[in-house]
């Protein structure tokens, strides 16, 4: 056994583990072992943004100490790393890099290129920060959604949904995107509150008006139809009737509508080609014409008028200040309204008409409930979000974008009768743009031309790939041996998305889960309790808080935040407490190191006293609540537990303790060596998952044997309970409180701890007790430097030991006064 030095660098110790564990290959998934169980995790893919922020740090460290545990519990891991290249944010990005936009940028494949140099340059700032942080990742099995084998997945799984008609191709209204120039998602749609305006304006009667309030008057273009509630009194005698409409001159119908808000504006509501979902539903509902208003960038259509050509805000302005000259604006109100945004830029959306390719998500609901249902959840509430989402949705799955960078929808067009004609699985990877279809003839028409579909897929529709690819679906003939995945770790913001769209893709395709269990992790909030931003200024960037403190400090304040799923807040002092435990416990270890030098570890009848088969026994009753915390992943519980015994039972109480039988060959210092290697020991392998570089620098200095050995390959502790010791602890536990409270006492009178005492007085207050502190009174006289120390089983004077009402001490010269 090696002593420990008085100093260590932590930043140096990290990295030389984390270059020595990946020349070792510690964390290498072996495909071929059919001994040990496996555990697949279905590791996220991330946007290489470059910016691996405090959330990632919350989310890495929940995946790592999972990953670091089961494979200590003899699991034969697979923790993979891919990149998911593709869509919005790395176009967004690169837009922004470059200060272009991408329909302004002639041919498609240099913005291609330039995305392609944006993403690789951004891996590498990510993965490094992946690797800082101490993640057991294999990477081995790196992969890029880019890559043109990942495109064959993709592609192969929209062909085999395709046969199955789970995927069609349709004209529906869809969430457009005027600034990304693309469709998106219900679930890429972000709602939040703003302030907006509520203009009550006049529709022309046949006698009179009508006064309708919108939010929307740059919309009156496109009205189709003006509701009213078939119950409210107010209205219901110009249901029939006919509205013009304001500026416009066209005449709209007055129809019965149970979904109209009687209680909102004035009780009427202006149907729109798309004002909103609630516009959708009720031109689908009343059978109504579209009109189509907004185009693709977000300027109004021809059919606009003389506000053809104008953006949203431009042609809402407009129409409001003719509406007041016009003498139909009877009155504008502040209020404010929920917006839904694009999730990438923030610019607000709009629902356009538009053909694109969907997959038949809403008919597969209920399955999802009910598989939901059946796999674990971490915390258990959060499957709920999962649930109400599903069941919220009022559209399928649009899979289509009008983008650049993504994988290539695999289809071709006749241009005689307009066949779909969908490559062969032979085929792939396939970009239809630069190559042709194998099908030299049109199977309806017989026509020999074709044209390529140019739209591309969501890049949900790449990652919700990620447990099959994992599993080496279709390519390893075993791949059902890794699926599902055991465990899906996810953000909580991301449940709608990712943890759902993995769901309907592989419950449409094998028919079957994708993951077995999900682990939820909340967000990160700044000082000021919002949720950590650059815009907002509560932001601390990563390499910060690695280069002041280290990769084990920062996993502490991950591990130890709160429950799993809660937001946890963001702050320094929670680091540095990490970063001096870890001093803490370098110390302990180091003194242990000193003392251990002549242990002879072949003895086994060692004499152990109270204070040895307290300590034993309590760290079996720590591995049980560690053991039990890590199979729930409360990682904090865990955490908690595990400072809480190292810092105060360990070091404050037992070391403190035997130091007597260490230094001066007493009685017993066998056995208290004995007890400190098994505790160290014990210690460092629980706090493995947690702390994995100095729990390994650790290990490598006291306990390694033979060359390449990790901590992290040694078995995780089984709990022994023949060592649990009731009496022992009840001993144990008075015997530390005693202890704990005479040095109290004696710092309370400004007396250094290692002053000398005279006697001291135990008033035990009854046998049993007395008998108890008799066995721990040579340990209780030489911590606290008392000379004698005499117990008494009686209720006495002096000062009560805390939580021992029968007990108490006095101080007492040589004279006994």
């Amino acid at each position: 056994m090696r002593q420990l030095p008085r100093r260590v660098d932590f930043l140096e110790v990290e990295r030389k583990w984390e270059r020595l564990w990946e020349e070792w290959g510690i964390h290498r998934f072996d495909w071929e072992d059919r001994k040990r169980p496996v555990y697949v995790i279905d590791t996220p893919p991330p946007y290489p943004s470059g910016d691996f922020h405090m959330g990632n740090v919350l989310n890495w460290t929940y995946i790592d100490m999972a990953a670091r545990y089961k494979r200590m519990r003899g699991y034969n891991v697979l923790f993979p790393q891919g990149w998911d290249c593709h869509g919005l944010p790395t176009e967004v990005a690169t837009e922004k890099a470059h200060n272009i936009r991408r329909s302004d940028l002639p041919p498609p494949e240099e913005f291609r290129r330039l995305c392609e140099e944006w993403v690789d340059q951004y891996i590498d700032v990510m993965k490094e920060a992946i690797i800082r942080l101490g993640c057991s990742v294999d990477w081995t099995t790196e992969y890029k959604t880019m890559d043109p084998q990942y495109w064959r997945k993709t592609q192969l799984s929209f062909i085999l949904l395709y046969r199955k008609g789970m995927i069609y191709r349709g004209e529906h209204p869809i969430n457009w995107c005027p600034r990304c120039e693309t469709a998106i998602a219900d679930a890429e749609v972000e709602h939040s509150k703003k302030g907006g305006r509520l203009a009550y304006v006049r529709f022309k009667l046949r006698e009179g008006y009508l006064l309708i309030a919108t939010t929307r008057p740059e919309y009156i273009p496109a009205c189709v139809a003006v509701a009213v509630h078939p119950e409210d009194e107010r209205y219901r005698h110009l249901i029939g009737e006919k509205a013009v409409i304001p500026l416009f001159g066209r005449e709209v119908e007055i129809v019965a509508d149970e979904a109209v808000d009687r209680a909102f504006g004035t009780g009427v509501m202006m149907i729109c080609t798309y004002g909103d979902k609630a516009d959708v539903a009720a031109v689908a509902r009343l059978h109504l014409p579209v009109i189509k208003l907004v185009d693709e960038r977000g300027r109004l259509t021809e059919v606009g008028g003389r506000y053809a050509g104008m953006t949203i805000e431009e042609a809402k302005e407009a129409i409001l200040e003719d509406l007041k000259r016009a003498g139909l604006l009877e009155r504008v109100e502040n209020l404010e309204q929920e917006v839904g945004e694009c999730w990438r830029c923030k610019t607000p959306i709009e629902i356009l008409v538009k053909e694109q390719w969907f997959m038949r998500t809403r008919a597969l609901t209920e399955e999802v409930v009910d598989t939901t249902l059946r796999i674990d959840w971490f915390p258990d509430y959060m499957k709920y979000r999962l649930i109400d989402w599903a069941r919220s949705l009022d559209w399928d799955w649009v899979i289509s974008r009008q983008r650049v960078f993504a994988t290539p929808i695999p289809v071709w067009y006749c241009i005689e009768c307009g066949e779909i004609i969908v490559a062969d699985p032979e085929e792939l990877p396939v970009d239809p743009k630069t190559t042709t279809s194998r099908v030299g003839r049109c199977s309806r028409c017989g026509g020999e031309r074709f044209i390529p579909e140019r739209d591309v897929l969501d890049t949900w529709f790449d990652s919700s790939l990620s447990c099959a690819h994992h599993a080496g679906w279709p390519d390893r003939p075993d791949w059902r041996r890794f699926y599902p995945a055991d465990l899906h770790p996810s953000g909580h913001e991301i449940i709608r998305t990712w943890a759902y769209y993995l769901m309907v893709r592989s419950l449409a395709l094998f028919n079957e889960t994708p993951y077995k269990a999900v682990l939820i992790n909340g967000m990160v909030l700044g000082s000021d309790g919002r949720k950590m931003s650059k815009s907002l200024g509560n932001y601390v960037a990563t390499p910060e808080v690695f280069d002041k403190y280290g990769a084990d400090a920062s996993r502490q304040w991950a591990a130890g935040g709160g429950s799993t799923g809660s937001d946890i807040p963001f702050r320094w002092e929670d680091v540095e407490y990490g970063r001096r435990f870890m001093r803490k416990l370098w110390n302990a270890c180091r003194f242990a190191s000193l003392q251990l030098e002549d242990l002879e570890l072949e003895q086994q009848d060692y004499d152990l006293t109270v204070l040895d088969r307290w300590l034993l026994s309590c760290l079996e009753r720590l591995t049980e609540e560690v053991t039990e915390a890590l199979e729930e992943y409360q990682f904090s519980s865990a955490l908690n537990a595990l400072r809480n015994f190292t810092w105060h039972t360990l070091c404050d109480h037992y070391i403190e303790a035997v130091k007597h039988r260490l230094y001066r060959g007493k009685r017993g210092r066998s056995a208290a060596q004995s007890t400190l290697y098994q505790a160290i020991y014990r210690v460092l392998q629980l706090l493995a998952p947690f702390c994995p570089h100095i729990t390994e620098e650790i290990y490598q200095r006291m306990f390694a044997r033979g060359p390449r050995g990790s901590i992290h390959l040694t078995r995780w502790p089984e709990v022994d309970l023949d060592r649990v010791d009731e009496a022992a602890e009840r001993e144990g536990d008075l015997i530390v409180a005693v202890i704990r409270d005479v040095r109290r006492e004696k710092a309370r009178r400004g007396l250094p701890l290692n002053a000398e005492l005279g006697r001291i007085r135990i008033y035990a207050g009854d046998a049993s007790t007395k008998e108890a502190l008799e066995d721990g009174i040579e340990d209780i006289a030489a911590t606290v430097k008392a000379s004698e120390v005499e117990v008494l089983p009686v209720k006495g004077e002096g000062v009560t030991v805390e939580g021992y009402p029968e007990v108490s001490f006095i101080f007492l010269n040589n004279a006994g006064t």
